[in-house]
């Protein structure tokens, strides 16, 4: 399942409010059993290197690269 979430936006200086102001872009948001697919590892080719995601025995994510 994938849902988006609005993106905090980053604090601006007190004169600078108002200026610019920009409506926050949604996140993209992935649950990890449906990226993980039922496995414990995957790897992600970014930009020709691949990085290695992988769930620990204490069930929490571990990227490397």
């Amino acid at each position: 399942m994938i849902t988006t979430t609005p993106a905090l936006a980053p604090a601006l200086p007190a004169r600078a409010v108002g200026a610019a102001a920009q409506p926050a872009v949604p996140v993209k948001r992935v649950s990890s059993a449906g990226l993980m697919e039922g496995g414990r590892e995957l790897e992600i080719d970014h930009g020709g290197r691949i990085y290695r995601l992988r769930i620990t025995q204490l069930n929490k994510l571990i990227l490397t690269a």
